[in-house]
């Protein structure tokens, strides 16, 4: 379901399928683990076509307030534009913003800059 690598500086973790509801807490945790594990690194959370579903849109959520909490940067990045506005619109109470980028090469390079 989750996997990670590192890229520029950047924790890529990539999400490859929808859990479900009654996976999605197990989702979450995956995700705070991995962030708590390599802070204060950078994140950007890719989700793939399988993983567009409200679930993951509710799991990545709860992992951008758990970043703001940390001051973790996180940036999400996927192709599935009704993902994005769901991701864009329910994020907007969250201080920093969550940034939504259409393709992962943009979202490492912004999240890196961002970052420096």
């Amino acid at each position: 379901m989750v996997s990670h690598t590192f890229e520029r500086g950047v924790l890529v973790v990539t999400v490859s399928s929808d859990p479900g509801i009654a996976r999605r807490a197990t989702l979450t945790h995956e995700i705070s683990d991995l962030i708590h594990a390599y802070r204060p690194m950078p994140v950007v959370v890719v989700l793939e076509e399988a993983a567009t579903g409200a679930p993951v849109v509710s799991a990545i959520l709860r992992a951008h307030r758990m970043c703001s909490r940390l001051g973790v940067l996180m940036s999400v990045a996927t192709h599935s534009a009704p993902a994005r506005r769901l991701l864009e619109a329910d994020a907007d109470s969250v201080s920093p913003r969550l940034v939504v980028h259409a393709r992962t090469d943009t979202a490492i390079d912004a999240t890196f800059v961002a970052a420096a």
